[in-house]
């Protein structure tokens, strides 16, 4: 009997290796060794965990832009450049009609649909016609999509004055985005901590001393600890604010409470901020993995889908392949350029000219780790294979220089990692092919 249930707990455990694929948890057992030796080096979890947040947040939507080219039968989205340049030339042409902040990011993704939807449909046009050697032909195609963008960026007649040279003709190789109040407008939505703590200077000898409020009740205006106040904000409840004297200082709160170290230090209070959870940008991730989920739920969908799969048998059941593996290009290049105008405001520039060049590589890489093939692809191959791509490159660069003092190994580091499990990602493609 107990060997019976022992082997139905292995069979189980098997099983569920197998759907997510040994490759995935050594992927997952990598970070958790380089985020555990992060740790041991004194680097800050917390900071390692933030950044890896923002980058899947910042990233999703491009890895997500896989999801319908993987169905269609057409392999990866090699070409994601041609989707990133029609972003691109969107975002600067919302900046070119003074659009500021919010209403910026808003008409920057209006505008990007209607002409990646068109460019889409060419490129669609394109992979029909030489279909078995589809993403030999994606990756060439977005090459050259972004050599000729290179001469459109020199030629285009815009003229604002925060994306041109200072002298000649053509736009800047990078367009700061704060000058339009258009960085991080999607991070800073309803942006919150989890955990944290706030260093206070003081002259008593209570050093190393721990103050925890573990509850603020709504109807109080001010607690007072020693030099410190934190006041009530307006809009509901009690948003803790710290001042030593007339310093002000950033904003943590806890899960629980807040804690506060005293410390002798005469300098400025040092910040440990905990968990940063950009609340919009993972919101607008979620919103367009829901919207292709429920896409390929739909009829048109599931149409790309089986001509994926079974392109011989759809046929014969009656089905447009050709205009299935068209539509799901227009989406994935519709994706990508939404991609990108999420990216950049999270980044805080558009790069244009070379830097679309190799962003397909990192997507690529980051569905495949998730456990998608060259044929089939889910949207939660998206959401692993994006947190442990961007997890590991994130915190494999700081812990890298750390346990190398004296050296600067991080653009050597990132070359590694990043090549290392494109190389990977690349070999599982042919493998699902």
């Amino acid at each position: 009997m107990i060997d019976a249930e022992n082997g139905g707990a292995f069979s189980r455990l098997k099983s569920a290796v197998g759907s997510i694929g040994i490759p995935t948890w050594i992927i997952a057992g990598l970070w958790a060794i380089v985020l555990s030796a992060g740790y041991y080096k004194g680097i800050s979890v917390e900071t390692l965990l933030s950044d890896t947040i923002r980058r899947v947040g910042m990233n999703g939507v491009l890895v997500l832009a896989m999801v319908p080219a993987i169905q269609s039968g057409t392999g990866p989205n090699f070409a994601l450049p041609i989707g990133i340049s029609c972003g691109l030339f969107a975002l600067i042409t919302a900046i070119e009609f003074d659009y500021t902040g919010a209403s910026w990011l808003i008409m920057s993704i209006l505008f990007s649909i209607p002409i990646a939807g068109v460019v889409g449909y060419l490129y669609g046009k394109l992979l029909n016609a030489v279909k078995g050697s589809e993403m030999t032909i994606a990756t060439y195609t977005g090459f050259s999509i972004v050599a000729f963008m290179c001469l459109i960026w020199l030629v285009v007649p815009f003229s604002h004055p925060n994306m041109g040279w200072f002298m000649g003709e053509g736009l800047r190789e990078t367009i700061q985005l704060d000058a339009i109040k258009g960085a991080n407008v999607l991070n800073n939505f309803a942006i919150f901590n989890i955990g944290g703590e706030v260093v206070i200077p003081t002259s008593d000898d209570e050093k190393g001393q721990t103050f925890v409020i573990t509850e603020i009740e709504k109807k109080t205006t001010t607690i007072n600890i020693k030099e410190v106040e934190i006041p009530e904000v307006k809009g509901g409840g009690i948003t803790p604010t710290f001042y030593i004297g007339d310093i002000k200082l950033p904003t943590v709160i806890g899960g629980k409470g807040i804690r506060i170290i005293k410390t002798d230090s005469t300098e400025l209070p040092a910040v440990r901020r905990g968990i940063t959870i950009p609340t919009g940008l993972l919101l607008v991730f979620a919103f367009f993995s829901v919207l292709v989920w429920l896409f390929f739920r739909s009829k048109a969908g599931i149409a790309i889908s089986a001509g994926g799969l079974n392109p011989r048998f759809a046929q014969a059941a009656g089905l447009n392949i050709d205009r299935s593996r068209v539509w799901a290009n227009i989406l994935s290049t519709m994706l990508g350029a939404i991609g990108i105008i999420i990216y950049s405001q999270s980044y805080g520039y558009a790069q244009l000219y070379q830097a679309p060049m190799m962003m397909a590589f990192p997507a690529v890489a980051a569905i495949l780790i998730g456990g998608a093939t060259a044929s089939r692809a889910k949207i939660s191959h998206v959401v692993i294979g994006v947190i442990l791509f961007q997890g590991l490159l994130t915190t494999a660069l700081p812990v890298t220089n750390a346990l190398f003092e004296g050296t600067d190994l991080s653009e050597i580091a990132r070359m590694v990692i990043q090549n290392g499990v494109i190389l990977f990602a690349l070999t599982q493609v042919k493998r699902g092919g």
